[in-house]
């Protein structure tokens, strides 16, 4: 159980990162340019790890898939 509230944890952060990228993207100040691609990287980052989790969960037991036909 304890599980899917880390990939949701991560989701979540994805979409932060992503909100804050796009805020960034708005802004017209000068120093915005690296904090966008900051932002952008974190959630590329955190996309992967989401990824690779659900992997090793797999291969652990940890996520039963559903044998629906």
């Amino acid at each position: 159980m304890a599980f899917k509230y880390v990939v949701i944890g991560l989701l979540a952060l994805i979409l932060v990162s992503l909100a804050k990228a796009l805020y960034h993207l708005s802004g017209s100040r000068s120093g915005d340019d690296g904090k966008m691609v900051k932002a952008l990287a974190w959630r590329i980052g955190l996309s992967v790890a989401l990824f690779a989790l659900l992997i090793i969960g797999y291969y652990l037991g940890w996520i039963d898939p559903s044998h629906l036909r």
